[in-house]
């Protein structure tokens, strides 16, 4: 054996190999609206949908994120890039699109922020983590690049997720 193993293993993902990773897979989908793949008929009427709906979904997250800020704000520093990276993903899904007048509605309603910040943190990620499951479950029904730009945006909010619960150790 010509070489000795490390003194130490590190354990788990690295913070460095998940946010490259998160950004490769946010590069790859574009973050941008692009033409979809599908011809016209019942094909765009469901991805419309679908864009509409992760729209509002990322309105949702970002009233959240503000919500937490509000909250506690010395959690500032740390939810700053993430807030950041959700009000682009808003940007992505409704560009090109007209704003349906529920997402305005849907995000006024401050929701419910738990007193610690722990507890805050831990919603976030939930709510993180929850939205990129749905995200990725709606892959399957929609055509490819908004397909590619749910990928990108479900890996980002699992990286989010992540960064939420195990950054901060």
């Amino acid at each position: 054996m010509p070489f000795p193993p490390p003194s130490r293993t590190p354990r788990g993902v690295r913070r460095r190999s998940l946010i490259v990773s998160a950004a490769s897979a946010a590069m790859l989908a574009g973050c941008s609206a692009g033409p979809d793949s599908a011809g016209s008929g019942g094909g765009t009427s469901v991805a419309a949908r679908a864009r509409a709906r992760a729209a509002r979904d990322s309105e949702g997250l970002l009233g959240q994120y503000d919500a937490v800020l509000a909250a506690h704000p010395g959690l500032a520093e740390r939810l700053r890039p993430l807030r950041a990276q959700v009000a682009a993903h808003v940007a992505a899904f409704t560009e090109g699109a007209a704003a349906p007048a529920s997402a305005t509605a849907s995000a006024s309603a401050s929701p419910t922020v738990p007193a610690d910040e722990k507890s805050a943190l831990a919603a976030l990620a939930a709510a993180e983590r929850g939205l990129a499951d749905r995200r990725a479950k709606a892959l399957l029904d929609v055509p490819g690049e908004l397909a590619r730009l749910l990928a990108g945006v479900a890996a980002a909010g699992s990286a989010h997720a992540y960064l939420l619960t195990e950054g901060g150790k």
